[in-house]
């Protein structure tokens, strides 16, 4: 996956070194511990080193500093080879022959000697993306993938696509780069490394349009061609080719096309281009989608929708559908009757669709006194009474004016009849509400409700007259005394809508020579809002399984209203109980819940519906919605703690109760039912379903092993059953049961020589000492309880370390065998352990007869007992701990979390300090070790004039 490595030879300043043996001092080696590495050990006398001779040195490091630049495609997974940094900058030895050129580069960086070390100079936002192996140089992927588009806000990359990473000469104007510095070290080999590397554009991102509803408007009488730019262009975050390339519609309509222009900073905008005559009466709206492309490849879409509306332009004018009507008029007609009304249509809209009527100018002034012409209405009226003088016919003309138009034009022919008898006249005055000649009552009117009053009139004035009621209906007609020819028309009881909405009666009267006349009433109820909503179920039980879809239905109501129009129309409303995620329809009644309902944290939910109608006042109806939520097995058993942590005193009982495990699982029934079973260690732990106690099967022994970790499952009764597990960790607090064991000397027979040239203060030997407990039980303190000898009290032990040195110069008095019985006990609670080690120490210049010292240790030895304890400064005393009764349990669980760190850090200093101490003396020529049986070297003996051997 990487290319181009011979290209880092020409693309900066040349790099060269020469090749070096760097060999570690005497000194520099015994300060490392056996356990260490070698690179580790001399990095830091390297990095010593370059701090005192970096300010000599910068001229000469200044033209070591190196540009390498890799490119590679975002999104790459983790562990993507990016560059070898050894490689490329040839620091590789050069190959001998063809089984060194085939090993892997780490293991040609490993054959420098000392080994090639890369490591960053700083740790920024780039080094979060790539990793470096501090001892091949390899460059690799993060576990962070690389997004160009988060790193370079303002876009850039690259233009190799040959393949996923490789070497270029230079980056491009618009790269986005991660920049790295890295020192290559030792100093022989020293580098500063400016590594940049271009991240180039993958197609990872579509088209979207900021907006998903798009609008354009084009007028009607827009030409073929005319193009309009369409605002809020799709944007896409790739750059070059993967960016937005080109537009289309789903559907042209055989109107449109689109057309897409890229201006300098290259943006591309989609133009609308009209193809054929709009026409808005035709059709006032397209709607198509709209679909940006980009070009990668595969290509990416995104789409919004586009509204294309037609806007009006005046070009329609009125129109007539006849060119002509006809009307017939009494020559006894009331002033204000309408006789004929014209009416022009223009399709345009708004003030493009303003149409007024007017005479034309050929219409003689005497017709336009006697009829008059609404403007706006184009209604006719009788303008004033008809004379015997007056023409019967008068032909009326009438234009219907557009704005910008040339007048439609109707002609109105209106033929005036002339009565030679006129019969009888019916005068109407309306009490209640009437327009156009229809009488508005309210339902649930109180009887004898009053209409309206009639008068009788015989424009002859030479007959008797006299009129009825005609038609069916709750009304009548009574003469209104006391006057005369006066007639009032009234309810008769009240009336209902609901049952009948309209009446139609007339009043006829007539004259005593029998001619007649009927003047029509009609009655039209208005309804009142006298019905409330009835719901068809007052009480609504529903069901739903819990973890529901969000905006699930739950129920459609439904109620009625009798009354009509506004009144009768429902609207639903949930009440003040019912909560927020509910939603109620307030036109279908539909009801959902907009959340997933959970039955653990709410089983049933009761709350009111009003069902509402749109009357003044409004009136309403009132039901009960109860939702049960059903169970579903969505809760795993769950555990109290999700790790449980016991302390259990070693060599436990086996079949101890250790803890009780708590578990619990929010569903019911049988989903709610929980099993616990011991995951690994089921050899050792059992646990009781029932109660979930835990329980050791054996006796469990610090010593063996100071800790346990357990799984514990819970498994519910639900199908599919869910389950959950946790950790259970059992420490095991250490009783002092073990006494210290004595490593060293190996046995009470074993001596050691020490030569009377001895200084004062040097170390003689020591005893060393182990205790398998922790703590305070492993606290070891030393002490010399016995002596015998020359001199014994020549000698002391350190109470901590064990080391016996040597107090006073020897005499020659002192010569022989010194032997000191050492106990070595513990501070455990609540009695110490202890052991006891004899250590033999003959003083001589050498040993001549190993049986005669031999035998002197065979011999039981008289000592007596010392009582004196040992010294050394721990606080925790027994007194205390009997003072305070809490102070066990304070030093039990400090033994259990520092006693495996302590021990083992204790140790390793222990051994590396000796071991440091014993190269110290080596180097410092201050002992030799000799063995009594082995050769004495004589020259050694000269040169060192005291030794000691360990048998």
């Amino acid at each position: 996956m990487r290319g181009g490595r011979d290209a880092c030879a020409s693309r900066a300043r040349a790099v060269s070194w020469s090749r070096a043996t760097w060999r570690p001092s005497p000194d520099m080696g015994s300060l490392r511990c056996p356990s260490s590495s070698a690179s580790h050990g001399s990095l830091p006398h390297l990095l010593l080193f370059l701090l005192f001779v970096g300010p000599f040195s910068c001229l000469a490091s200044h033209s070591r500093a190196t540009e390498i630049l890799y490119s590679l495609n975002e999104g790459l997974p983790a562990g993507v080879l990016i560059g070898s940094l050894a490689e490329d900058l040839r620091l590789l030895p050069s190959a001998g022959g063809q089984d060194l050129q085939s090993q892997p580069p780490q293991h040609r960086v490993a054959e420098r000697n000392p080994p090639l070390s890369f490591s960053l100079a700083s740790q920024g936002l780039s080094g979060q993306y790539v990793t470096l192996d501090n001892r091949s140089g390899e460059l690799h992927t993060s576990a962070q993938e690389i997004d160009r588009e988060a790193l370079c806000l303002e876009g850039g990359g690259g233009t190799a696509w040959g393949s996923s990473i490789s070497i270029s000469s230079s980056p491009s104007a618009d790269s986005c780069l991660l920049l790295l510095d890295v020192l290559v070290l030792p100093q022989e080999y020293f580098r500063f490394v400016k590594v940049k590397i271009a991240i180039r554009d993958i197609n990872d991102n579509a088209p979207r349009f900021p907006i998903s509803q798009i609008s354009v408007w084009v007028p009607e009488n827009a030409p073929v061609n005319t193009r309009l730019a369409i605002e809020h262009p799709a944007v896409d975050p790739d750059m070059g080719t993967n960016g937005v390339q080109t537009y289309r519609l789903l559907d042209y309509h055989r109107m449109f096309t689109l057309d897409v222009e890229e201006n300098e900073s290259g943006e591309r905008t989609p133009y609308l281009i009209v193809m054929g005559q709009l026409d808005r009466e035709t059709q006032d709206q397209y709607v198509s989608v709209i679909i940006a492309e980009d070009g990668g490849s595969p290509p990416l879409l995104g789409s919004a929708t586009l509204t294309i509306g037609i806007t009006d332009v005046n070009d329609n004018c009125p129109l007539f559908t006849d060119s002509q009507i006809n009307v017939t008029v009494y020559g006894n007609a009331t002033v204000g009757t309408a006789i004929a009304a014209v009416q022009a249509v223009d399709r345009d809209l708004g003030n493009n669709a303003q149409i007024t009527y007017s005479y034309s100018q050929k219409v003689p002034q005497a017709s336009k006194d006697l009829f008059h012409l609404h403007e706006n209405t184009g209604v006719i009226t009788l303008f004033s009474k008809i004379g015997g003088s007056v023409l019967q016919t008068h032909k009326l003309t009438i234009l219907a004016n557009g704005p910008g138009c040339i007048p439609a034009v109707i002609t109105v022919l209106v033929t005036i009849i002339k009565v030679i008898f006129r019969p009888p006249e019916i005068i109407p005055r309306y009490i209640a509400n009437e327009i156009d000649g229809i009488i508005y009552l309210k339902e649930l009117e109180p009887a004898n409700t009053p209409i309206a009053f009639f008068t009788i009139r015989d424009p002859e004035g030479k007959y008797k007259m006299n009129c009825y009621l005609d038609g069916e209906g709750p009304f009548r007609l009574l003469p209104y005394k006391p006057y005369s020819n006066e007639y009032l028309l009234e309810t008769t009881k009240p009336m209902d809508y609901e049952l009948q909405q309209f009446y139609e009666i007339a009043i006829v009267a007539w004259n005593s020579e029998g001619f007649q006349v009927k003047k029509m009433i009609k009655v039209q109820l208005l309804d009142d809002n006298d019905n409330a909503p009835v719901f068809l179920q007052p009480l609504v039980e529903l069901t739903i399984e819990e973890n529901n879809a969000p905006n699930a239905f739950l129920a459609k109501l439904d109620a009625t209203d009798a009354d009509s129009g506004e009144r009768g129309q429902v609207s639903y409303f949930l009440g003040s109980d019912a909560p927020s995620y509910f939603s109620l329809d307030s036109v279908t009644g539909i009801l959902t819940v907009s959340t997933q309902l959970d039955r653990e944290e709410k089983e049933k939910y009761r709350y009111t519906v009003r069902a509402v109608d749109s009357g003044k006042p409004p009136q309403e109806s009132v039901a009960t919605v109860v939702i049960t939520v059903l169970d579903k097995n969505d809760n795993s058993p769950r555990f109290i703690n999700k790790d449980f942590s016991f302390f259990v005193p070693e060599n436990f009982p086996g079949y101890g109760e250790i803890g009780v495990i708590s578990v619990t699982d929010a569903d019911t029934g049988q989903n709610g039912w929980v099993a616990l079973s011991v995951v690994n260690q089921s050899d050792i732990f059992v646990i009781d379903t029932g109660k979930g106690m835990l329980r050791a099967k054996v006796s469990l022994d610090r010593e063996q092993q100071s800790s346990y970790t357990l799984w514990v499952e819970a498994v519910d009764g639900g199908v599919p059953p869910l389950s959950s597990t946790a950790k259970i960790t059992i420490l095991l607090l250490d009783i002092n049961d073990n006494p210290p064991l004595v490593l060293f000397p190996q046995s009470n027979m074993s001596y050691l020589l020490v030569l009377p040239s001895t200084l004062p203060g040097s170390l003689v030997t020591e005893v060393y000492a182990v205790d398998k407990d922790t703590g305070m039980n492993a606290v070891i303190a030393y002490s010399i309880i016995g002596r015998r000898g020359p001199r014994p009290e020549s000698f002391r032990i350190d109470p901590k370390t064990g080391n016996i040195t040597l107090e006073e110069a020897l005499l020659q008095t002192d010569y022989g065998l010194h032997r000191l019985l050492v106990r070595v006990s513990d501070h455990g609670y609540p009695e110490p352990l202890h052991s006891t080690v004899m250590v033999n120490l003959f003083v001589n210049d050498t040993v001549s007869n190993e049986s005669y010292i031999e035998n002197l240790l065979r011999k039981e030895p008289e000592i007596s007992i010392e009582e004196k304890e040992p010294q050394i400064s721990i606080e925790p005393t027994h007194r205390k701990a009997e003072s305070v009764s809490c102070m066990p349990t304070l030093v039990a669980l400090s033994v259990i979390s520092l006693s495996s760190i302590t021990f083992l850090t204790g140790m390793g200093i222990y051994i590396c300090l000796r071991r440091e101490k014993k190269h110290h003396r080596e180097d410092d020529n201050l002992e030799v070790q000799t063995p009594l049986k082995g050769r004495i070297d004589l020259h050694m003996r000269e040169r060192k004039p005291m030794a000691i051997s360990n048998i």
